[in-house]
């Protein structure tokens, strides 16, 4: 983000919501607020279940029942012996993670077998509370797990209205208020300790209890300064060209581990609602910019496989990482209403979470590549993972992924619309959904989110209210969007070109919003002048023909249903450069769309389990989106280490024959070459 704008942007943190209004009287917020002690937030979250999947986006989160997250705990020994179920296995936090993604699952799909699994989980977890407030497997004595846990029983709480899960949290807060502060910088509670006030602060609003901020403020006080962290930035690009970036697990180490990062993002943001210094807040968007130049990668995430490792397209980043930055900026959106955040939310949503897993949800990686031409068990140039970290698996590499990875998609969806502090709904993300909400003076809405969005430029939403209700609508312009369309019960609307359009009118039952937001192909310069292709908020990779086989990870190894080790060869060439029109984009490619089908992620010959079957089977369809260029093969350009090598400095020269190549959505193409060298 730009610092000026940065600037301005803390100086009116939710200013844009006053924009075409100041006649207007504004209602009071529906849902509960900061209050007078807190610094109040630009918008504030539904409830869990409030707004349901719908379209591809349904589609998504159904085959995430049906795979991984619906059968995990059926077979996966950590999960199957959890000590967070009552039994003898592991105590620690993967049964927390793995619950922090089913809980919502389950309400937001309002499935009925998924909240009989959940229920199962959660007896034990209320039933489980000591008389100091302490709660969960007898045999876990670490702080960090029960953080994970605290998340859990909130949206449990408000799936499920069951009021023992509210008073878990309470008395455990109480613990916490009660007890000596536990959060020493060399252990994983100390360096995510402030993830407790996530639920902290949630819960303060509901109840009001100003003890709540004693703690939240003791933890602050006496863990890790992510603030200082942030503004100094020790691990830059210097750091990472000279090796000296720690890849050991002691108090330094950990503060280069990249989903300590991804997690703390978030931090000096959420302490700001308490301290009400803009330079927390100012933290977290400085450390989002020095992640980006130092170490970022496509799809909005950075690198760290398993510490930060500079911008070359072969390093990997850490599944955890994805789901944990994502919820990150989710928390930073309710604070702030950044429309920049919203941007990079859709990014790691719609590339780099789908595009490290299987199309069909039954595996992922634990490392990804922007330019990924080989998955396979074998060393690469990690900065600390083994060589199974790219393979599409259950559990690669180690088993954090597998149990946390599950909260990415259902926290999305939660996290789509937000409501205003006056009465009225925010669009930060578009994807197809339904939303029931109260607006107004306490009207009852039920709104509609018809869009094939990312795939597809319109957006549709349909109104329907009990009765005639005067609230703000306000709509997000993609960053991206140069010259969006919006229309209102078929009239054409104008305005001035803000990043937020307040609706504010009598909304009636039937009303419509129609949106067009136009997808200009674009070039973004990366690592060696190379480039990436852009459309909307979807990067696209070169299409390469691949063969699937099975890898064998050991112990690693597990089998069941549609759970495999999948290894992906190259069964094409890969080592292309671009050949660009430099004074029209448009002439360099061809864009052809395709149906969006029940798994948009898949590409033809991917390997998908039929659950009828019982085999898997290849996928026969294009992607939504196929865009053809023309390119040469650099034939100096090979794999070194078992990754492509370094991406060659472009322009480049090449003799070879002029080709017609084929690029897809980035996570769609299991094997890619995302950054480009531009032909000479």
């Amino acid at each position: 983000m730009n610092k000026r704008r940065l600037s301005y942007f803390i100086v009116v943190i939710a200013g844009f919501f006053l924009i075409g209004c100041q006649n207007d009287q504004p209602h009071e917020a529906q849902y509960p607020m900061n209050g007078d002690i807190l610094t109040d937030n630009a918008l504030i979250m539904l409830p869990v279940g409030d707004i349901k999947p719908e379209g591809w986006l349904k589609d998504q989160l159904i085959a995430q029942k049906n795979s991984l997250t619906g059968h995990l705990d059926d077979f996966w020994p950590d999960l199957m012996q959890s000590a967070w179920r009552g039994k003898e296995g592991e105590s620690w936090e993967r049964g927390p993670y793995y619950l922090d993604g089913l809980v919502p699952l389950a309400y937001l799909l309002d499935d009925e077998e998924l909240k009989t699994k959940v229920d199962h989980w959660m007896s034990f977890i209320l039933n489980s509370q000591q008389e100091n407030g302490w709660f969960g497997p007898e045999k876990n004595s670490d702080r960090w797990p029960l953080a994970v846990a605290l998340k859990v029983l909130k949206q449990y709480y408000e799936g499920s209205g069951d009021e023992k899960a509210l008073t878990v949290i309470k008395n455990y807060f109480n613990y916490l208020y009660s007890n000596e502060p536990d959060w020493p910088d060399d252990a994983w509670r100390g360096v995510r300790a402030m993830e407790n006030a996530v639920t902290g602060y949630w819960l303060y609003r509901q109840t009001g209890d100003s003890t709540l901020l004693e703690v939240v403020k003791s933890i602050h006080d006496n863990c890790r300064n992510w603030t200082d962290y942030f503004v100094e930035f020790p691990w830059d690009s210097k750091a990472s060209e000279q090796g000296i970036i720690p890849d050991i697990w002691d108090a330094t180490g950990l503060t280069a581990h990249v989903v300590n990062i991804a997690m703390a993002v978030k931090y000096p943001g959420i302490w700001y609602q308490q301290s009400g210094d803009t330079t927390d807040l100012t933290a977290s968007f400085d450390g989002i910019e020095k992640l980006d130049f130092h170490h970022g990668q496509l799809g909005g995430r950075f690198s760290g496989d398993e510490h930060v490792s500079g911008t070359k397209p072969t390093q990997g980043t850490e599944m955890c990482a994805i789901v944990e930055y994502m919820f990150s900026l989710e928390q930073l959106i309710e604070i702030t209403g950044s429309n920049e955040l919203s941007d990079r939310l859709e990014l790691l949503a719609f590339n780099s979470l789908p595009g490290t897993q299987t199309p069909d949800g039954w595996g992922h990686q634990y490392d990804q590549q922007s330019n990924q031409v080989l998955v396979s068990n074998d060393p690469r140039n990690w900065s600390s993972n083994r060589d199974e970290s790219n393979v599409f698996g259950v559990e690669p590499n180690f088993g954090c992924c597998t149990a946390n990875m599950h909260q990415g998609w259902p926290k999305l969806v939660q996290s789509l619309w937000m409501a205003t502090t006056d009465g009225g709904l925010a669009a930060v993300s578009y994807a197809p959904c339904s939303v029931s909400a109260s607006v107004g003076n306490g009207q009852n809405l039920e709104m509609s989110c018809a869009t094939d969005y990312p795939f597809k430029n319109q957006v549709l939403l349909s109104l329907k209210l009990d009765q005639d209700s005067r609230f703000p609508l306000i709509l997000r312009i993609p960053g991206w969007c140069k010259a969006p369309q919006i229309s209102i019960n078929g009239e054409k609307y104008t305005w001035s070109m803000e990043e937020k359009v307040r609706l504010i009118r009598n909304w009636k039952d039937g009303d419509q919003v129609e949106m067009v937001f136009p997808m200009p192909l674009e070039v973004e310069k990366r690592y060696n002048q190379a480039v990436a292709i852009k459309r909307g908020p979807l990067y696209f990779s070169l299409r390469i023909d691949k063969t699937y086989y099975e890898e064998d990870l050991g112990a690693h190894s597990h089998r069941y249903k549609g759970a495999t080790d999948w290894g992906i060869r190259a069964a094409s060439p890969w080592n292309y450069g671009l050949i660009l029109d430099q004074q029209s984009l448009e002439n360099s490619f061809e864009v052809v769309e395709f149906p969006v089908r029940h798994l948009p992620f898949a590409d033809r010959g991917d390997k998908v389990y039929m659950a009828e079957q019982d085999q898997h089977m290849d996928w026969e369809h294009n992607p939504p989106l196929v865009i053809t260029a023309r390119g040469k093969q650099i034939p100096g350009w090979g794999i070194v280490d078992h990754s492509a090598g370094d991406t060659p400095l472009s322009p480049v020269e090449s003799t070879q024959p002029v080709e017609k190549i084929e690029l897809i959505p980035y996570a769609a193409a299991k094997l890619r070459v995302s950054e480009f060298p531009v032909i000479k």
